[in-house]
């Protein structure tokens, strides 16, 4: 099996793992970070998200051989204390329900603001369409994500 050396949060990290292992599962598998979650294993839902070179990828479609020298940021690394304005706006605004889409939601709107300060409400709808809420938690989330916007 082939080495990988993934820059991933800030730190250098060595896996061992068959060049087309899907990023997710090296990730809570053979790292054992477990906030990036499986939803759908088809790249359709956005659970799985989390950021390659500062851009929302799905985790679950992405193979580790793809990932090159790309910097990946996960839940983990979005900030060291849960203080990045789209996660204190997920606070406030108290989006969960069952939790379990977050922290993909949460990577995808980071990506979104890192991208598009600013963006109208048609553009946050239109990047957030791919990630699932099945608590239909979508106005919350789009609230949060312009109160984030203003944190920025």
């Amino acid at each position: 099996m082939p080495n990988y050396t993934l820059k991933i949060n800030g730190e250098s990290k060595e896996v061992e793992a068959v060049e087309d292992m899907p990023l997710l599962w090296v990730i809570r598998d053979l790292l054992k970070m477990k906030g990036t979650k499986f939803g759908c294993g088809q790249a359709f839902c956005g659970a799985c998200t989390v950021h390659l070179d500062g851009n929302a990828v799905r985790s679950c479609s992405l193979p580790i051989s793809a990932v090159g020298t790309g910097e990946i940021t996960t839940i983990e690394g979005l900030s060291e204390n849960g203080d990045h304005p789209v996660q204190k706006a997920w606070v406030e605004h108290i989006v969960p329900q069952c939790g379990y889409c977050q922290s993909g939601q949460i990577m995808n709107a980071a990506a979104l603001l890192n991208s598009n300060a600013s963006p109208s409400e048609e553009e946050i709808e239109q990047a957030m369409a791919g990630n699932l809420c099945r608590c239909g938690t979508y106005n919350r989330i789009k609230d949060a994500i312009v109160t984030a916007s203003k944190s920025l």
